[in-house]
């Protein structure tokens, strides 16, 4: 296969850390080539250094043979390199031909511009209106509009990063078909994921990097998923397990609960009702923008409940807010890492004092302890595996896979009695997955009740004593998941509200 990228010794270093170090190899021409690593093992960067966002400190590049060194994404693009980015970069108030055009150097007249992304969205299956708002298209839709915006540009190689985080099963299938025709007509992709399956059913060829070294090669579709996770961490993988118990007090009870999102996009809750007990997981699933974000943030007490009630041992806290929720015992981990849950530009230790001052004691007087501080910021990334220099990093520095473990951990010890979590393993790697849930299994086994919101299923299915789905602002009636199909789930989150359902 004659390579249409080939990388040699590509090596970037950043203060305290050498992220990529005498990376080499290829992407043949129409191949789908996977890039396969830790969280913190240097994929980011290395697909900065494709797409012109990064320069490397040495080696070199070659695209069809000649060198290749974009100064900028303009220049990259220029030559035939296009990416789609795991968070979407789309104004929600704009049409989706408004949003394509502001990715384009010289964009047509809208008129033409429109007829284009019809035509392209219909050749690839990928239906698209070009006058819809974006804010109101589903995840799955808006993730079209960002490969429409690549695919106008007749791209040679497009690099994809995480790009069935946010989709269903369904839309998965339309994607893979979508980059199985543009293999067929010879255009290379460098796909990043953590979903090993999907890699396995996809790709050509694999290479795995570990500590920004290249560790191995191997074809996916006759390596196991199992093998590829143990080559990216270079031990056994861990499997989670967790001891069956019997379910507690009710710790968390919702009734009737119904409130309108504060995003003009978003979704409103309608009479949802859910109990929870001490040492038992509830998961949550659906299809993303069904009302998730909602769910968390008027659970978490960042939204006040318009109507019904949220109960906690029996005492009504509909009106509380964060902090006093927080100090309680109620604790939550939103979906949206940089900007919610942590804050970008400040350190993972003012990042730890943000939410565990009341429960770890971070402050006195009303002044924070800051050697308190550092310690509980230390222990988190001891404990989660957090790869950075240390807690004086800034959240912005860290991959994403590793400030997601940095979040979760940040909450789960604090020793919440009930902790609400949205996408808790959102873009980590298998063997961080597996630490995750791990901790959210034992929280459970230590007596704590758990509400996991989560689009991975076999997630779900794995942690879950019973699930339920949103769908549209309504909650399904909680069933227990063992013994669950997948026609019954795809049921449930298709809004079927009136299945049969055993007391729980």
């Amino acid at each position: 296969m004659t390579a249409l990228l080939k990388l040699e010794g590509l090596t970037r270093e950043y203060p305290g850390v050498r992220a990529n170090d005498d990376v080499s190899f290829s992407i043949g021409a129409g191949e789908v080539h996977a890039l396969l690593g830790e969280n913190g093992a240097g994929k980011s960067t290395l697909v900065k250094m494709i797409y012109g966002l990064e320069k490397p400190d040495a080696g070199r590049m070659e695209l069809r043979g000649e060198p290749y060194a974009p100064v900028n994404p303009q220049a990259a693009r220029a030559a035939g390199v296009a990416m789609v980015f795991q968070h979407f970069s789309l104004f929600e108030a704009l049409t989706v031909a408004e949003n394509v055009a502001l990715g384009m150097e010289n964009p047509p007249k809208m008129g033409e511009l429109a007829k284009s992304i019809r035509d392209v969205s219909e050749t690839y299956g990928l239906p698209l209106d070009p006058d819809r708002i974006v804010g109101d298209l589903s995840a799955g839709e808006r993730q079209r509009v960002e490969i429409i915006r690549c695919l106008l540009q007749d791209p040679k190689l497009l690099i994809m990063d995480e790009p069935t985080s946010v989709l269903t099963p369904q839309e998965v299938e339309i994607l893979f078909k979508t980059l199985r025709k543009l293999q067929s007509e010879g255009t290379s992709i460098l796909y990043i994921s953590h979903k090993l399956e999907e890699i396995r059913a996809l790709c050509d060829g694999a290479t795995i990097l570990r500590l920004g070294k290249v560790v191995g090669e191997c074809d996916p579709k006759t390596t196991t998923a199992r093998d590829m996770a143990e080559m990216m961490v270079g031990q056994t993988l861990h499997v989670p397990t967790r001891e069956a118990g019997e379910a507690g007090e009710v710790l968390l009870k919702v009734e009737n609960l119904s409130m309108a999102s504060s995003n003009p996009f978003g979704t409103t809750l309608k009479n949802v009702s859910l109990t929870l007990r001490a040492g038992e997981i509830l998961g949550v699933g659906g299809v993303a923008g069904n009302g998730q974000d909602e769910l968390l943030s008027v659970l978490s007490g960042e939204a006040k409940t318009a109507k019904g009630s949220v109960t906690f041992l029996g005492a009504d806290i509909s009106n509380l807010g964060p902090n006093a929720r927080r100090k309680i015992g109620v604790l939550a981990a939103p979906e949206e890492r940089l900007g919610h849950a942590a804050a970008p530009n400040m350190s993972l230790t003012e990042n730890a004092v943000l939410t565990a001052t009341i429960r770890k004691k971070l402050s006195k007087n009303n002044f924070v302890n800051w050697r308190a501080a550092e310690g509980f910021a230390k222990d988190v990334i001891s404990t989660f595996d957090v790869r950075t220099p240390g807690p004086a990093s800034a959240a912005r520095s860290l991959s994403g896979g590793n400030l997601q473990k940095f979040v979760i951990g940040r909450e789960v010890m604090q020793d919440p009695k009930v902790l609400v979590v949205n996408q808790p393993t959102w873009g980590v790697d298998a063997s961080a997955a597996a630490a995750i849930r791990q901790a959210l299994m034992d929280l459970a086994a230590q007596g704590a009740g758990l509400i996991v919101i989560s689009q991975d299923l076999d997630e779900l299915m794995e942690i879950s004593d019973h699930f339920a789905a949103l769908n549209e602002g309504r909650l399904t009636a909680p069933r227990p998941a063992l013994g669950l199909t997948v026609d019954e789930i795809g049921l449930m989150m298709g809004g079927a509200h009136d299945m049969e359902v055993a007391d729980v």
